[in-house]
């Protein structure tokens, strides 16, 4: 929705479409419950590579212990400080959608659906001495203090963040476990990945519903978080550096989002073929378009960059 909307008006609406798409999102919840498989995070962890650290006797983490490539690693640690903001996250939704009726059910099971992901990740990470866990708490302890902040997004822009952002995460978890070079990691990853998948459908599914109750006020929601999208875990220290690791190593990067995360989605809500817009819907939809083609032409041009040097290393290398 556009600040310039009188306030009075915006809450009016989220108040009307929090009633008129409960429905909707009981539905989806029992779908989503009849589609969702049971699994337990200590399955996925190899707990017979474990060891004491020297606090009980054993010997501290050392860089060598590792055996996840670098890069991965760091992909990995930043997609477990990102679900490590849980409560932060809980707290955002819960805000947007309230505790009551099938919106308060969904949140409850999000929630912990999600607690699992943190729990598995960080177990992999301590038993394999994936990573240095003192710096993994450090840094788990400063990403959590500052908390996640959505900014005071409407209901509306809040189902669209999320829509993208599960798609996203999920992306980002299968690619980085194809990286690490464990299939341990890789089948926790995958896993993880399903969770992600089936929430954006939930999400995804509860957006296209309001698109056909306000139908110009969604399409401002989804211009809005397609213009402004940021990574949940955007605060964490260092957080820039390693986003340009991640998208070097081809684990997440433009093209990527743009491809794999922002079109299919935006396909399945068939933003560029609607005819019920009104004059504020049609003017964010041609926003929205032109925001994707420098998207894309930018994102097309980072790929080719990244194409050619590794062309270089590869003749350096066999010269």
């Amino acid at each position: 929705m556009t600040t310039s909307e009188d306030p009075d008006t915006v809450a009016a609406l989220q108040s009307r479409l929090l009633r008129d798409l409960e429905p909707v999102v009981e539905e989806n919840l029992e779908r989503h419950i009849k589609a969702t498989q049971e699994w337990h995070p200590h399955d996925y962890v190899p707990w017979s590579e474990g060891q004491n650290f020297a606090y009980l006797g054993g010997s501290d983490w050392e860089p060598g212990d590792s055996k996840l490539d670098p890069v991965a690693r760091t992909s990995m640690v930043v997609n477990l400080l990102t679900e490590d903001n849980l409560p932060s996250y809980h707290r955002e939704i819960a805000t947007s959608f309230g505790r009551d009726g099938a919106w308060g059910q969904w949140v409850g099971r999000w929630t912990a659906e999600e607690g699992r992901h943190g729990i598995a990740l960080r177990d992999y990470l301590v038993v394999t001495r994936g990573t240095d866990p003192v710096e993994l708490e450090r840094l788990r302890m400063e990403h959590m203090a500052a908390g996640y902040d959505n900014g005071d997004k409407s209901m509306l822009q809040t189902i669209a963040y999320v829509s993208f952002q599960e798609l996203a995460t999920r992306v980002s978890h299968r690619n980085t476990g194809k990286a690490t070079g464990c299939p341990v990691a890789e089948g926790l990853l995958a896993r993880v990945a399903k969770d992600e998948n089936l929430h954006m459908v939930f999400y995804r599914n509860l957006l296209a519903a309001a698109f056909d109750q306000a139908p110009d006020a969604t399409m401002e929601a989804v211009r809005d978080e397609v213009l402004q999208f940021a990574m949940p875990g955007a605060g964490m220290s260092g957080f820039a550096r390693s986003s340009m690791m991640i998208a070097k190593a081809g684990i997440y990067d433009l093209k990527l989002h743009h491809d794999d995360v922002l079109m299919p989605v935006l396909r399945f809500w068939k933003v560029f073929e609607r005819t019920d817009l009104g004059p504020r819907g049609e003017a964010a939809r041609t926003d929205l378009a032109q925001f994707l083609a420098k998207l894309d032409e930018q994102a097309t041009k980072f790929v080719t960059r990244r194409e050619e040097a590794a062309a270089r290393r590869a003749a350096r290398t066999s010269a």
